[in-house]
């Protein structure tokens, strides 16, 4: 992902304008420009917005599930057991990792 200022710099140098004529269109100074692409700065959504406008680019904010590594399939189909059904699940499990990695494992009388 990249950072405001990468994507600042990335579309100025797309489009051949200077931080300065671009700090004029904005209404603003060239440092100001120069400390958003430099990060040194972290500029609002809108004023973002406006500045890749200003180069003839649309910003685009969007999102993604994010990947926990939680199986919701895996889950569903836990919760549909019974729980001596689960039980016996999780004691092959435990016998599964006892074999495969070498640790004692103890079980608790019923």
């Amino acid at each position: 992902m990249k950072t405001p200022g990468e994507l600042l710099h990335n579309a100025r140098l797309k489009h051949g304008v200077s931080q300065k004529r671009l700090a004029i269109r904005a209404g603003t100074t060239q440092s100001a420009i120069s400390r958003i692409e430099r990060d040194r700065v972290s500029p609002s959504v809108e004023t973002l917005r406006e500045l890749l406008r200003l180069l003839g680019e649309d910003l685009t904010l969007g999102f993604e599930t994010r990947d926990s590594g939680i199986d919701r399939t895996l889950n569903a189909r836990n919760l549909g057991l019974t729980p001596a059904q689960r039980v016996q699940q999780g004691l092959a499990f435990a016998e599964f990792v006892k074999r495969n990695l070498g640790g004692p494992v103890k079980r608790q009388a019923a």
